[in-house]
C-alpha cells in the first residue's frame, strides 16, 4: 500500500542520467525521502562519449559514481538495480532483484537506446554510441583496424584501403567522423612503420538531403566545408538497406567497410511500454504540460523518454531539455508536497517550458558549428565555435576532478598530438575482416627482409 498523506512523502527516481540526477539534487531541498535507481553505478556525460570512443579521453574522465555525486544529500539513497515493472494502482515499482519500492511520486528518466529500424541484428555489426561500453567497443574496433592493417602489410606487403563508414549524419555521426579523421591524420601519423594512417577513408551515409538537419542551412554548409577539409566524404540521400560483416548495402550497391558505426536513430527506453499509457512511434511517453502521462499526476516522465511539444514541435532528446525536465519535476513535486502541508500552492499551475540555449557539434580539432540562442544570439563555426563548445562542455562536467582531468588531457593532446587512451581491450576479432581481407592477421613471425617499410 502507498504511504498515508501524513507520512513523509517518498519519491522514486528511475535513471541516473541528466534528468534523474538533476531531479534528485533539486528534490533534496524538500522534506521528502528519495530513492534513485539505476542499473549502473555511474553517471555518464554523454556529449563526450565520442571522445572516449576515439581514444582522446578515458571512461573515468567522463563518468562519475552516482553515490559520489549525491553523497552530501542525506535524504537520498541510491540503489543499483533495474526497474522491470509497475503497479500503478498500488504505487509500486518492481525491481529486477525481486524487491518492490513504494512511492508517492515517481520520476522516470531512463533515456533512449539505438534504433535500427526493425533490423536489430545490425547492432552487433554497427555499434551505436550511448554508453561507456559502446564507446570502448567503438574504440576497440577503430584501433584494431589500424593494427590489423599494419600486420597485413607486414605479412602480404599490401592491404586494401581502410574505410570507416558512419551511418547517420546527425551530431553524433559528424563528431565521430571528425574524430576518426583527426586521430588518423594527426595523432597516429608517426606510430606505424608500414601503413599510412592518414590514407584511411571516412564516409558518412545520411538518408536525408542534409547532414545536421536540425541546424540552420548556413551551419550545415559550414559543417560540410569543415568535414571536407578533414578528408571526410559525405553521401546524402543514401538509404542503407543492409549491414553485413565487412560491407553495407545502399540499395543494390555494395560498399566495403572495415568498421561500420551507427548514428542514424534512437528509440525510447522500453520501460515506457510497461506503464500502459499512450506512446508515440518512437516509444516516448506522451505527457501533458506538467510532464505527467494521462490520469497520473503523481508520475513524471523526463528526458528522452518524454514526448513534450512546444509550439507544435517536439522538444529534442538532448542533454539540456533533460536537465530542465528533471529540475522542473523536482520543483513541482516540492510545490505539491508543500501544498499538502498547508502552503498557499504558489506555482502549482506553472507548466514546463523548455528554454532553448542553442545547439553545437564539434567536427574535429579546432572545428565546430554552434547555433547559440543564449545568452546571446549567434551562428558560429570553426575555431571560435570550438572554443565555445570546449568551455561549455567542461563547465557542465560533474565534479571538479573531472573538469581538471579533461582540461589537462585536452591541452596535452592539442599541444603534443599524442593520445594517452589508445587502449585495445576485449576481443581481438574484427567483424568483416575475413570477408574483406581474406583472414584475420596471423601471429606468424615475418622475416625482416619481407617487410616493406613506409617512407
Amino acid at each position: 500500500m502507498a504511504m498515508s498523506s501524513t507520512a513523509r512523502k517518498r519519491v522514486v527516481v528511475i535513471g541516473g542520467g541528466f534528468a534523474g540526477i538533476n531531479a534528485a539534487v533539486n528534490l533534496a531541498k524538500f522534506p521528502v525521502d528519495i530513492t534513485l535507481v539505476d542499473r549502473k553505478n555511474h553517471h555518464t556525460f554523454q556529449p563526450l562519449l565520442y571522445q572516449v570512443a576515439l581514444a582522446v579521453l578515458s571512461p573515468a574522465e567522463i563518468a562519475q559514481p552516482i553515490r559520489s555525486i549525491l553523497r552530501d544529500h542525506q535524504n537520498i539513497e541510491v540503489l543499483m538495480d533495474e526497474a522491470v515493472g509497475f503497479d500503478l494502482e498500488e504505487k509500486r515499482v518492481e525491481l529486477k532483484t525481486g524487491a518492490q519500492l513504494e512511492y508517492d511520486y515517481l520520476i522516470i528518466a531512463t533515456g533512449s537506446t539505438h534504433s535500427y529500424f526493425g533490423h536489430d541484428e545490425w547492432s552487433k555489426l554497427a555499434p551505436g554510441l550511448k554508453t561507456v561500453e559502446d564507446a570502448t567497443e567503438i574504440r576497440r574496433r577503430v584501433l584494431l583496424a589500424f593494427e590489423f592493417a599494419e600486420r597485413q602489410m607486414q605479412e602480404a606487403g599490401t592491404h586494401p584501403p581502410l574505410r570507416f563508414v558512419i551511418i547517420g549524419g546527425g551530431p553524433t555521426g559528424v563528431e565521430l567522423a571528425g574524430a576518426i579523421s583527426d586521430i588518423a591524420r594527426l595523432y597516429m601519423a608517426r606510430d606505424f612503420r608500414h601503413i599510412d594512417p592518414a590514407s584511411a577513408q571516412v564516409l558518412i551515409l545520411e538518408g536525408s538531403p542534409n547532414i545536421l538537419a536540425a541546424y540552420p542551412p548556413e551551419l550545415q554548409k559550414k559543417a560540410l566545408d569543415q568535414l571536407s577539409a578533414l578528408g571526410v566524404k559525405i553521401r546524402t540521400n543514401a538509404h542503407v538497406t543492409d549491414v553485413q560483416p565487412g560491407y553495407v548495402m545502399i540499395g543494390d550497391e555494395r560498399l566495403d567497410a572495415t568498421v561500420t558505426l551507427w548514428a542514424a536513430g534512437v528509440q525510447a527506453s522500453p520501460l515506457g511500454k510497461l506503464l500502459g499509457v499512450p506512446l508515440d512511434r518512437r516509444g516516448c511517453v506522451i505527457v501533458d504540460q506538467f510532464l505527467n502521462p494521462p490520469e497520473h499526476p503523481e508520475i513524471f516522465i523526463c528526458g528522452d523518454l518524454a514526448h513534450v511539444e512546444e509550439d507544435g514541435k517536439q522538444v529534442p532528446g538532448v542533454a539540456q531539455p533533460a536537465m530542465q525536465m528533471g529540475t522542473y519535476a523536482a520543483k513541482r513535486i516540492g510545490r505539491l508536497v508543500s501544498a499538502e502541508l498547508g502552503s498557499d500552492g504558489t506555482g502549482l499551475n506553472e507548466p514546463f517550458h523548455y528554454f532553448d540555449k542553442g545547439d553545437m557539434a564539434t567536427i574535429g580539432r579546432k572545428a565546430a558549428v554552434a547555433n547559440i540562442k543564449w545568452p546571446f544570439h549567434g551562428r558560429w563555426s570553426g575555431f571560435p565555435a570550438w572554443i565555445v563548445w570546449l568551455v561549455i562542455h567542461i563547465y557542465f562536467i560533474i565534479g571538479f576532478r573531472n573538469r581538471l582531468a579533461i582540461f589537462r588531457q585536452w591541452a596535452w593532446t592539442y599541444l603534443t598530438f599524442q593520445d594517452g587512451a589508445r587502449l585495445i581491450t576485449g576481443s581481438q576479432e574484427l567483424p568483416g575482416w575475413d570477408s574483406q581481407y581474406g583472414k584475420q592477421p596471423s601471429e606468424a613471425v615475418v622475416p625482416a627482409e619481407s617487410v616493406t617499410t613506409r617512407t
